[in-house]
């Protein structure tokens, strides 16, 4: 989703590969909806929704991670501008057929787990810093985990999916400080087991859960340098473009099945 350039209290690594991420992660996500709310079966593409269309959301929280952590100096305006595509696109997405009644979609997800991930990232700076009061900690911790829990219910992706962002940030935060002790070493490994769980319990079928733990793993590895040998994207994504995509896709899609009379409230 959308990002600032800026400083960031880290060292800022190369995001050329978000570039590539980026188209990536639109020609996924696309040919996952449409296999999944246009095409009939004997189009025989039953297969995307478990395969490649479960490379989008990972790299999209993968992605939002990286820019809160690196590319903003204010990851609640960042999240702010998510929430913003979120809302415009709530209505077509509204429209797709679904067995729950009401969902949010994914930018709300992203959203939340970005702002959760500020505030895991805001915690481990006072925690190195000992500047942390346990009773407030205590606090802050059952209030965030509160909202994660009542929130998981309405996002898209749930519970797991909240989770995605927070942990990428923490994983990935870890992995870019790096450090040649053992101990370091383990604490890099130990950031990124989170993260790979999570992304193991998401979805159902072997499949999915595979492509999922792969997609993650490989953020991961950009995190731990292999960054530093991405070209830039021989074509850069528009920014209008990666800004209007997602609700105009759904837009695009809720339009036909309103025509067709298969949307979910006509």
């Amino acid at each position: 989703m959308p990002h600032t350039a800026a400083a960031s209290s880290l060292a800022r690594p190369s995001s050329a590969w978000t570039g590539w991420g980026q188209w990536l992660a639109l020609i996924t996500m696309t040919l996952d909806h449409v296999a999944r709310y246009l095409a009939t079966d004997s189009w025989g593409l039953g297969w995307v929704d478990s395969s490649v269309g479960r490379i989008a959301f990972p790299l999209f929280a993968g992605m939002v991670a990286w820019h809160g952590l690196f590319n903003t100096r204010d990851p609640v305006r960042y999240a702010r501008r998510t929430l913003v595509i979120g809302l415009i696109a709530q209505l077509p997405y509204q429209l797709m057929p679904r067995e729950a009644l009401f969902q949010l979609n994914i930018c709300f997800t992203l959203t939340l787990g970005l702002l959760a991930g500020a505030w895991l990232m805001q915690l481990t700076r006072r925690m190195e810093a000992q500047q942390l009061g346990y009773p407030r900690l205590a606090l802050e911790t059952l209030g965030v985990a509160c909202a994660w829990y009542i929130a998981g219910f309405w996002v898209e992706y749930g519970h797991e999916g909240l989770l995605l962002v927070p942990f990428f940030m923490l994983a990935v935060r870890q992995l870019h400080r790096g450090g040649n002790s053992m101990l370091e070493r383990l604490e890099a490994v130990a950031a990124c087991l989170p993260i790979l769980a999570i992304a193991g319990m998401m979805n159902s079928s072997d499949m999915a859960k595979s492509i999922t733990v792969a997609t993650t793993f490989c953020v991961l590895l950009m995190a731990s340098g292999v960054h530093r040998m991405v070209p830039e994207a021989t074509i850069k994504m528009p920014r209008r473009l990666w800004l209007a995509w997602y609700p105009g896709h759904f837009a695009v899609i809720a339009a036909i099945l309103l025509w067709t009379g298969n949307a979910a409230y006509p």
